[in-house]
């Protein structure tokens, strides 16, 4: 654990940090400043403040998503570097065991939970099949920009060219 001696006092950092982190967390979950701020014991001018300090992004929210993929792992650093809000990159090994490994009800309540939670971004990318991209496309009351990665159905993984997503998120200005 550190510490840090200002004039008579000490200080944990850890504290602080865990403070930080729990703020963060309840405001991307979408409680209001002025709650967060009564319950920690802070004023709500230094919730603003944190969230400015710690800005990389203002305005649209983005969402990725892409199955099947060979380069997943690859798509997803991309994406994280260029702070996307949400997404859904899968391997067609990874989609199967999603729809095999639930049941009805447990898959439905899952599919409604990603559309929900998509449904509440600016703009979705999507890299699917032809049918795949047009369905999430039919599903989402967003902007999606989406690109075909095949004919459906697609029974292997794909490699998406990380460049062709670049072009798409610098074209957004992220």
């Amino acid at each position: 654990m550190k510490f840090a001696r200002i004039g008579n006092k000490t200080v944990s950092l850890e504290k602080i940090f865990l403070t930080i982190e729990e703020i963060l967390d309840m405001r991307s979950r979408g409680f209001s400043q002025q709650d967060i701020a009564e319950k920690i014991g802070v004023d709500r001018s230094f919730v603003s403040r944190l969230e400015s300090i710690g800005e990389v992004r203002k305005g649209q929210s983005i969402g990725f998503i892409a199955f099947p993929v060979k380069n997943k792992d690859e798509v997803i650093e991309l994406i994280e570097h260029y702070g996307v809000d949400f997404h859904l990159v899968m391997t067609e090994e990874e989609r199967n065991a999603f729809v095999k490994e639930k049941s009805g009800v447990e898959l439905l309540n899952s599919v409604m939970s990603l559309i929900a939670e998509a449904r509440n971004l600016d703009t979705i990318i999507v890299f699917a099949s032809d049918k795949r991209g047009r369905l999430v496309e039919a599903l989402l009351d967003c902007q999606v920009i989406r690109k075909n990665i095949g004919l459906s159905p697609i029974t292997s993984d794909v490699y998406i060219p990380l460049g062709e997503i670049r072009q798409i998120l610098d074209a957004l200005h992220i």
